[in-house]
């Protein structure tokens, strides 16, 4: 990567965070800013894109079941989606052209059925990293997100057999052998031990899982995210998954400037994008309204949705094929990807607030759910324990054991990953499963029951959130969270939080105080 781009995206990405915005939108307009400065992307930052996506979807399938996808939430409202939507873009796109807006007027029935494909994706990369950032990956509303881009996914590269003709070989059978070889994968991951080989052989797994799907004909990435979901179930999953993600973020910069330098565009484009991206809140209600239908809860039906409601860097490769094969006029691509763009920006200031949108717009969602929910979103309270931990990870399992030992059946977690639960419940841990950012789960909770709330969660904005549910819920007992850093615990003290650990300082506390036990007088 070459010392011109690192700067820029490093300077456009501290100026975003300056405002508030992920740095992802800084590198994005790094991407224009170069370009437009005279610089040309070229073969090394598309090869870093490529990996950084390939890393991006591997990782994506370690956190993956793939009982997950059989949901009808999942693969019936991806397909339903798909369908409505082409049928009302395809609308929007002749009544532009009754308009005499440019460009459009000159799309026959396929083409604009084409730009209308191609918009009905979401972003793999922008909803994965909005997901990452807040920490909602496991939950309902992410897991559900996460579900639908890999249906997604799925008819793209269908699409892409269709379009370049280009099918699978006999060969591609043989990928059932894996099944066979799994066991063998499983020792040498465990083998690998905890040190510099397990990045290594995360690269090595989604490398080689790429170009082995692309050796039969399968697009690779596409394998990457196969492979990632059958080895999901391995012990050392999340390990992998931790020790690659520097390198993913690193690596997905090369896509956000390799969008910047697609084409230069002007004043027309850019409005002809703008328009597009009207778009998005009919992108919005159209999942919303079929979550709603297939009878999920408000909450998650307006988070999953809008996480969703952005377009995806795959109406990119549409375009750049239906360029190549004369079906649509070059500045075509320029303005997909400056919608592409806009859509990035406006999913992430949105985004921000959403927990907020949804706190104060609570009685207007919830009109729209239906009486009867499914089950698995259903939460009474279960217990009359007087302290909860909410975020059973190391930390908050620490807590609970250290809690439990001395406060025997007064002490119970929840968490957003229902896998977990089960395994938790499978070891006798007082553990359920819920939501604590959702205003819903607070309200079929006793509060009067609970005297103290751990909140034993890496992100500092849902630790704040949850506190904010809390005084709304106008709960009266005491609140401890933790924080990585000085300023983080300042931060979670002015939001109300009465007790903030840094979990580095008082693991060094705590590891001492256990040493000094040993050789007290008591002990001898």
């Amino acid at each position: 990567m070459e010392f011109i781009w690192i700067l820029f995206a490093f300077l456009c990405g501290l100026g975003a965070k300056s405002f508030n915005l992920p740095p992802s939108i800084g590198y994005l307009i790094a991407g224009f800013v170069l370009h437009f400065l005279g610089y040309q992307g070229n073969e090394n930052l598309q090869a870093l894109a490529n990996l950084g996506i390939t890393l991006m979807l591997f990782t994506i399938g370690l956190k993956l079941n793939v009982k997950d996808l059989m949901k009808t939430e999942v693969w019936f409202g991806s397909l339903a989606h798909t369908s409505i939507w082409l049928a009302v873009t395809l609308v929007f796109i002749k009544l532009l052209a009754v308009a005499s807006i440019a460009f459009f007027t000159d799309l026959d029935f396929n083409t604009a059925a084409l730009i209308a494909f191609a918009l009905s994706f979401s972003s793999t990369v922008c909803v994965v990293k909005l997901l990452e950032d807040n920490g909602e990956m496991r939950t309902r509303h992410g897991k559900l997100a996460v579900g639908i881009l890999v249906i997604q996914d799925i008819i793209a590269v269908a699409f892409l057999v269709i379009a370049t003709g280009k099918t699978p070989s006999i060969w591609a059978f043989s990928l059932l052998a894996l099944f066979f070889v799994k066991p063998l994968i499983n020792k040498v991951i465990d083998h690998a031990g905890h040190g510099e080989l397990i990045p290594l052989m995360g690269f090595f797994l989604a490398l080689g899982s790429y170009e082995l799907f692309e050796l039969v004909g399968i697009k690779g990435d596409l394998g990457a995210l196969l492979i990632g979901m059958f080895l999901a179930s391995h012990t050392k999953a999340s390990e992998i998954n931790k020790s690659l993600m520097s390198f993913k973020d690193l690596f997905l910069i090369g896509f956000f400037l390799s969008i910047g330098f697609t084409a230069l565009p002007d004043l027309q484009m850019l409005g002809l994008a703008a328009i597009l991206t009207l778009l998005l809140p009919v992108k919005f209600v159209l999942f919303f309204a079929l979550f709603s239908l297939l009878k999920l809860r408000c909450r998650t039906a307006y988070l999953s949705a809008l996480t969703l409601s952005n377009f995806s860097e795959f109406g990119l490769i549409v375009a750049a094929l239906s360029v190549k094969a004369g079906w649509l006029s070059n500045q075509w691509l320029v303005i997909l990807a400056l919608a592409v763009s806009f859509s990035f920006i406006i999913t992430n200031v949105i985004y921000r607030y959403a927990h907020q949108i949804f706190t104060a717009k609570k009685g207007f969602f919830k009109q729209f759910e239906l009486a009867t929910i499914l089950a698995e979103d259903k939460f009474d309270q279960p217990c009359h324990a007087s302290i909860m931990v909410i975020g059973m990870g190391r930390v908050g399992m620490g807590a609970y054991h250290a809690l439990d030992t001395h406060l025997e059946k007064q002490v119970w977690g929840i968490d957003a990953d229902r896998d977990k639960i089960n395994w938790l419940n499978s070891q006798n841990i007082n553990a359920y499963y819920g939501d604590a950012e959702d205003a819903y789960f607070w309200e079929n909770i006793d509060l009067t029951r609970l005297e103290l709330v751990l909140i034993a969660l890496p992100s500092v904005q849902d630790s704040m959130s949850i506190t904010e549910q809390l005084q709304a819920a106008n709960y009266q007992g005491k609140i401890a969270a933790i924080a990585r850093f000085d300023d983080e615990r300042e931060l979670l003290q002015d939001s109300g939080i009465d007790k903030v650990f840094n979990f580095y300082n008082e693991a060094g506390v705590g590891f001492a105080e256990e040493s000094m036990a040993m050789i007290s007088p008591d002990n001898k």
